[in-house]
């Protein structure tokens, strides 16, 4: 076959980058190339002559046919893979996902398809992990803010829900400001300088600063800011992670006020270690009281300052509180100062933590006068010292929480955008006039991502429009077949090979007095559902019938179907079916329809059974409710 100027043929052959096979009209493997052989991992001996269906996974083997003969006869030149997912089969039995250029050509009066093959497993696993990070980024409890860098005063790009949330402001004040507006008009704060420093040299920063809501409200505003940058070094973006740490604050507040009432607290206090008993701390009232320095105290135990010195007694008095029988003793005993003077003294002792330390917390009482008033301060000075310790504690975990999340939040947030710059860094590959169908390739591909992000990021504003009530309906009358012949158009888009949309009848003088773009919006979001999770060569059947109040539409489609056990969770957010777990989707779009449906004064159920299919039914007002 192609004997003919064979030379030039091989060379042409090998220069080209994909996977290039070519199959007769019998799908008989006429020719390959080493980018192929490397891709299936056959040598070109190995499948000379084979059929086609050796590089095909068995399960595709009968649509693949019917499709390759439907294709044959058609004679033009196909893409697959972009719209839906198709799988090669590897030597060793891999199955991997590939895109695949069809191309029939004609020599000699007979037919042959030259089929260009890419594998895209990598370009797949980049796209799922960033579906999955971009879903984490907007569900995180922490705000989250982008600027841009290279743009005058840094401006915000983009936002989360718990940004706003906490700020109150609108999309419109946040987008294309500095975030300097946080601050309101208290911008002589400390932190700032060196927030801005650390800003101007391109360098990580944390700060914690008082930033205001929108209704003037104070928050303490824990913020981490780091930079990303390109291949060159520059400083495209700042990443900043805001993390509202007001209750840290008025905990720190309390801790610090606990803290002058131990020091300047009438009473004795002292800390001493359980192993050992030497002290190390003592507060100024008991240094004061008992003549000795702090230094002096920490060489010093309980026994050298307690009359009645019996160290085998006392070990025995505080075991109970080691063994935890009891949360705290109280006795009475006599206690000498430096100077050789006693006075009698009742001791509250308590086990508690120091940093990872098990101490006692010893709280004296000089009861040679005024006992009564003496004992009621000292329950106060216990009830601090608790409030000290929980105060502490909390600050221990929240300083760990805000760690943890910040380790986290900045590996994930520099893997997705890393390959956002790798596959953009493609396009440099192809600098050849030639080579322009190459690179509109690839641009194709970089807009269809970020028209998947922003698909995302309008379903999670949708929900917070809806969760808030910021939704504002536009009334208008208008026919329901603009409506379907719209939403059909763009679904014909998704289908797979032989897939079938049927179309309603005898709609032309149906309309609505509704919002015409939400009621698309329900529309689309119902029928892409029937078309993505049904089968190749399935129907997807569309009715429409109106009375003189409501409109009812059904979407009927022979597709996989609910789980029973799924069936009642089905409109909850973010749920999504268990046999629909590996295929794309947010989980929110029949959320945001019932959501729609509700507020319109419609309603939205559905029949259906695994394996089997699924039947929505959707009932709207024909007159909304001004």
């Amino acid at each position: 076959m192609f004997l003919q100027d064979q030379e030039i043929f091989n060379i042409l052959l090998e220069t080209i980058s994909e996977g290039v096979i070519i199959v007769d009209n019998h799908q008989k493997i006429m020719e390959v190339n080493a980018s192929a052989e490397t891709i299936f991992g056959y040598t070109k001996s190995e499948i000379m002559d084979k059929d086609l269906n050796l590089l095909i996974p068995s399960n595709y083997h009968r649509s693949h046919a019917s499709y390759i003969e439907k294709f044959i006869k058609k004679g033009k030149r196909r893409r697959m893979g972009e719209a839906i997912d198709i799988f090669a089969l590897k030597k060793d039995g891999t199955i991997f996902p590939i895109e695949v250029e069809l191309n029939p050509f004609t020599i000699y009066n007979k037919t042959y398809v030259m089929a260009l093959v890419k594998d895209v497993s990598e370009k797949k696993e980049i796209e799922k992990n960033l579906m999955l990070r971009s879903r984490a980024l907007e569900s995180a409890n922490n705000g989250i803010i982008i600027t841009d860098a290279l743009k005058h005063d840094n401006p915000v790009i983009y936002f989360n829900a718990a940004f706003q949330n906490l700020t109150g402001y609108s999309d419109e004040e946040i987008l294309n400001h500095n975030c300097r507006f946080l601050q309101g008009k208290d911008r002589d704060q400390k932190p700032l300088k060196n927030l801005r420093d650390a800003i101007k040299k391109g360098e990580s920063c944390q700060a914690t600063l008082r930033n205001y809501k929108k209704d003037g409200t104070l928050f303490w505003n824990d913020l981490y800011v780091f930079p990303i940058t390109n291949t060159n070094g520059t400083v495209t973006n700042f990443i900043g992670i805001q993390n509202d740490v007001t209750l840290r604050k008025k905990a720190e507040a309390e801790r610090h006020h606990l803290a002058t009432i131990f020091d300047e607290s009438l009473n004795e206090i002292y800390v001493f270690d359980v192993k050992t008993l030497k002290f190390i701390n003592v507060n100024s009232g008991a240094q004061k009281n008992i003549g000795y320095t702090l230094e002096e105290l920490k060489g010093m135990t309980p026994l050298d300052i307690k009359l009645n010195n019996n160290k085998a007694d006392f070990r025995k008095t505080i075991d109970v509180l080691l063994k935890k029988n009891v949360e705290k003793i109280e006795f009475e005993t006599i206690c000498q100062r430096k100077n050789g003077t006693t006075y009698p003294v009742e001791v509250h002792l308590q086990l508690s933590v120091l940093g990872e330390k098990n101490v006692f917390v010893a709280i004296i009482l000089d009861i040679t006068e005024r006992k009564g008033y003496t004992s009621k301060l000292e329950n106060k000075v216990q009830e601090r010292t608790q409030q000290l310790n929980i105060a502490l504690s909390k600050e221990k975990e929240l300083n760990e929480l805000k760690t943890n999340f910040l380790s986290l939040v900045s590996h994930e947030f520099k893997t997705p955008l890393s390959g956002i710059l790798t596959s953009s860094q493609l396009l440099s590959k192809y600098k050849l006039t030639e080579q322009q169908e190459k690179r509109d390739k690839h641009l194709k591909t970089i807009i269809d991502k970020v028209h998947f992000l922003n698909n995302i990021l309008n379903d999670f504003l949708s929900v917070e429009k809806l969760e808030t009530g910021k939704v504002n309906y536009r009334l208008s009358h208008f026919k329901l077949s603009k409506v379907v012949n719209e939403v059909v158009y763009n679904a014909n888009m998704l289908l797979k090979e032989g897939q079938q949309i049927k179309y309603p009848e005898n709609i032309d003088d149906l309309s609505l007095y509704q919002d015409e773009k939400i009621i698309q919006l329900i529309f689309s979001n119902l029928l892409h559902n029937a078309i993505k999770y049904s089968s190749e060569g399935t129907v997807v059947a569309l009715h429409l019938e109106q009375d003189n109040d409501t409109t009812i539409l059904t979407i009927k489609d022979e597709g996989i179907g609910i789980p029973q056990k799924d069936q009642k969770n089905i409109f909850e957010r973010y749920f999504r079916a268990h046999n629909v777990i590996n295929t794309q989707g947010t989980g929110i779009g029949l959320n945001i329809a019932k959501n729609h449906l509700v507020n319109m004064g419609g309603s939205i159920f559905f029949e259906s059974k695994e394996h089997v299919g699924t039947t929505f039914t959707v009932t709207i007002p024909n007159e909304a409710s001004q």
